[in-house]
């Protein structure tokens, strides 16, 4: 998912679609809410479901993502205290943690004394 938001920002693409799961749609609301991304609907494509995400530009026409690095791979999974949560860019940018209360963005779990997953981080 990461990866092609990336690659189509770096395209000028006004929009990607993906195969659709509840955990990229909840990320992709995150980046929504963040401004990140200007809309994310789920629709359907050959009767299958897929997630269509809207990318966000600035007026000038730079992409509103500049960075995306996956934090936590298959391989090394990457968990982290209330305390430990990272700051991403001096708080200009966000990283998606998945804690018990479900997925939410670094500033939200720390205000709520929550750890988990680093899922990203995006700025």
């Amino acid at each position: 998912m990461l990866t092609r938001i990336r690659n189509g920002q770096a395209a000028r693409h006004e929009r990607v679609a993906m195969p659709f799961s509840k955990l990229k749609h909840k990320i992709a609301l995150l980046l929504v809410r963040e401004k990140f991304l200007a809309a994310a609907n789920e629709g359907e494509e050959a009767g299958h479901k897929v997630l269509v995400l809207d990318l966000q530009y600035t007026s000038d026409g730079k992409g509103a993502i500049t960075s995306v690095k996956r934090v936590s791979k298959p391989g090394q999974r990457v968990y982290q205290k209330k305390t430990d949560l990272p700051r991403v860019l001096s708080g200009y940018g966000v990283a998606v943690v998945s804690t018990p209360s479900g997925l939410m963005t670094n500033k939200d779990a720390k205000k709520q004394g929550l750890g988990g997953e680093i899922i990203c981080e995006i700025y």
